[in-house]
């Protein structure tokens, strides 16, 4: 996970699916070491993607603006290159465009940006 520097990962508890090879493989791992993990990794994993969103202060990102913004109805909210939600000042008029933002705020899963 270090290594690689994911970037917000998904990871949920490993549960076989009736019907699968591995459906078929005896899970030997207490259910408290597997929480344990799982909850380790996703710390992990959170850290790197703060630090991530972090170096985007400041920076011009290209976002493609999807629709409005369920933290402000006011705003309009896009994506960046590595997915990244940001919410921008404008309207209804940009949803479906391409726009350049400066980022100008990090939140804990999303960031804020204002049209370049």
């Amino acid at each position: 996970m270090e290594e690689v520097q994911f970037d917000f990962s998904f990871s949920f508890l490993y549960s076989p699916r009736p019907g699968t090879p591995a459906s078929y493989i005896h899970d030997e791992i207490p259910h408290e070491t597997k929480l344990k993990r799982l909850n380790e990794l996703q710390l992990m994993n959170e850290a790197q993607g703060k630090a991530i969103s972090h170096l985007m202060l400041g920076t011009k990102q290209r976002i493609l603006i999807d629709g409005q913004s369920w933290k402000n109805p006011a705003e309009m909210a896009g994506k960046t290159d590595n997915n990244r939600v940001v919410d921008i000042k404008t309207d209804k008029s940009f949803i479906n465009q391409f726009v350049d933002v400066t980022i100008t705020e990090v939140t804990s899963k999303r960031l804020r940006g204002e049209i370049i």
